[in-house]
């Protein structure tokens, strides 16, 4: 009987051993993925080498993204790089960094956005009656605004009296008096000193309850009465977002969805309200709403931040953004002149003409001076983006 137990004992023993074993050799591996060696390289100009070394590490840097992206590991991201190698090849700084890799976390913009919400107008005006909600039109892109707001990372302002679309069937593409024009992005956030744009259209709001209504007489009269019960609606909104400087479509997704029951939407309900959201036209509504609000905050939460220049006094610049956007004395952004990024197709695709560093900062203005010796003298109109990237 001792040896049976000893033996199974001893089986016990060698089995938390292995089990041991395996738990390490499985740390180990978690270690190791959880670590990337890589190189980056940067030419050497008349920066200094100073220079070409952080634009070498920057280079390291994004080649442990794309390595990360190659493998599938999009959940996780360099969260900490220690330089263990470098030298200099001629007039080429090489770098060899160890990056430790985290689970990827929501991102946490340094600078709100300026963002202008204008109207979504209804495709088929017929589909939305005169004793429905009104709201719709303004509503909607008011709500994802006040959401946007919510997240901390943006500032909404609300000019949804105006549209963008006088022919809703054709957006995304903004038309004046029929004719396809980006000048009507580019002129509402001028005015509103907005970054970007948002826009949209209903495309869908369609009830169908033509069968519930047919015929005459009491029975007829019955079922009149309860289409707005059992009929069915379907719902589709496509929502857009504008680059404010260039006009460039930078996001557009269709949300869709149907509803059968309960399909009525009273007059005087306005979207976001307790009473509109009781509906079941109202509930789908503002389910979408939430969506569009997390997927333009997903995509436009670390997405440069960018404000106009206002004007110029003895090489003092100000620009249109100040406290309210979380900038602070000491910030620095790079400056680009309005003709040169106007021929550009995107933010950050010509070369900066200088940096400003911020001296004085304002509820909604700051104020600074070109870092160094820049001959290019900064114009109102001018705009400046932040140095990190997304």
């Amino acid at each position: 009987m001792r040896y049976k137990l000893g033996l199974t004992g001893l089986l016990l023993i060698m089995l938390v051993a292995c089990g041991g074993a395996n738990n390490s050799r499985s740390e180990a591996e978690t270690i190791s993925q959880r670590q990337a060696t890589v190189q980056g390289s940067a030419v050497i100009t008349d920066a200094g080498v100073e220079q070409a070394r952080q634009a070498a590490i920057n280079d390291a840097i994004a080649n442990a993204s794309l390595q990360l992206k190659r493998s599938g590991s999009d959940s996780l991201l360099a969260s900490d790089i220690k330089v263990v190698d470098e030298w200099q090849d001629g007039n080429t700084y090489h770098v060899q960094v160890l990056a430790v890799l985290a689970p990827q976390q929501a991102c946490h913009a340094p600078y709100r956005k300026k963002i202008v919400a204008t109207a979504f107008p209804v495709m088929n005006a017929d589909q939305v009656s005169g004793s429905e909600s009104q709201d719709l039109f303004g509503g909607i892109p008011r709500e994802i605004g006040n959401r946007l707001m919510e997240s901390g990372d943006f500032i909404a302002r609300n000019l949804t009296a105006t549209s963008l679309y006088d022919r809703p069937d054709l957006a995304p593409e903004a038309t004046v008096n029929g004719m396809i024009s980006n000048s009507a992005v580019l002129d509402v956030a001028r005015r509103q000193n907005a970054q970007l744009v948002l826009a949209g259209v209903i495309r869908d709001f369609k009830l169908e309850s033509t069968e519930y209504v047919r015929g005459s007489g009491v029975l007829a009269e019955l079922k009149s009465a309860m289409r707005d019960y059992i009929a069915r609606r379907s719902i589709g909104i496509d929502v857009y977002v504008y680059d404010g400087f260039t006009g460039a479509l930078v996001f557009q997704q269709r949300y869709t969805d149907s509803i059968i029951g309960d399909v009525s939407l009273p007059s005087g309900y306005t979207v976001g309200s307790e009473r509109f959201d009781s509906t079941s036209a109202g509930h789908k509504s503002t389910q979408i709403i939430a969506m569009a609000s997390e997927d333009i905050k997903k995509l436009f939460g670390c997405y440069p931040f960018a404000a106009r220049v206002s004007r110029v006094e003895n090489n003092r610049i100000h620009i249109a953004a100040g406290a309210q956007d979380k900038i602070k004395v000491g910030d620095r952004f790079k400056v680009y002149a309005v003709d040169t990024y106007a021929s550009s197709v995107g933010m950050g695709f010509t070369d900066p003409v200088g940096v400003m560093i911020v001296t004085d900062v304002g509820p909604s203005m700051a104020a600074g001076h070109l870092e160094g010796s820049s001959q290019y003298r900064v114009r109102p109109g001018d705009w400046v983006r932040s140095v990190e990237m997304p």
